[in-house]
């Protein structure tokens, strides 16, 4: 099945509140990485109101960085999810709204053929955690105490906690790191006792 993907830009001190963070050309160029590593984007309203119409316009007028146009272009030639009770239509050409079953939905995506699945956002990802259907985590830690806003995973309710296994660090110049883990999955134990098998590599 495809990998679902959930990334963030976050504070040391857990902020995900995009007004305390400031994002470079190098964070930007980070992100574009990724979002040629799939071929589905997957937002709730909020996240998906506050990426679109904006970087839509930016692919058309190139009127950014030249890394942040890079982004734009690649941000608008994906094809997005909505999952939403209250968005009524999307303008984007590329966008398709669920309004039920996110769960069955979500499976159904990933059963489907292809590459990563990127979750954007904060409620809808948290939502997915809990659901067992995320594969992979990216955050881009910026070295910023912020003292206040949202935090991630707030008010998440996990059966179990969750095993991460570090795949990879990137230090920016900026001071940020990026950092990729996966989910770990335990498997019920076998002739060979209880092994830990790692998720996406």
């Amino acid at each position: 099945m495809r990998n679902v993907i959930f990334a963030i830009n976050t504070t040391l001190d857990g902020c995900c509140d995009h007004t305390k963070q400031r994002a470079d050309d190098e964070t930007h160029a980070y992100f574009t990485d990724l979002l040629r590593q799939v071929d589905l984007l997957v937002f709730g309203r909020i996240t998906y109101e506050l990426m679109v119409p904006f970087w839509p316009e930016v692919a058309k007028t190139q009127s950014m960085s030249e890394a942040e146009n890079e982004f734009a272009r690649t941000f608008d030639a994906l094809p997005k999810v909505v999952f939403s009770r209250s968005l009524r239509s999307a303008d984007d050409r590329n966008t398709r709204i669920i309004r039920t079953d996110l769960h069955g939905e979500m499976l159904k995506l990933k059963r489907e053929p292809g590459k990563g699945i990127l979750v954007g956002g904060v409620s809808l990802p948290t939502q997915l955690i809990e659901l067992g259907l995320v594969d992979e985590y990216r955050f881009v830690v910026g070295p910023i105490l912020a003292g206040e806003g949202r935090r991630l995973m707030e008010g998440a309710s996990l059966p179990e906690t969750l095993q991460l296994r570090l795949m990879e660090s990137k230090p920016f110049r900026s001071g940020c790191v990026g950092l990729r883990y996966a989910k770990t999955v335990t498997m019920s134990p076998g002739s060979d006792g209880w092994a830990n098998v790692a998720g996406p590599g």
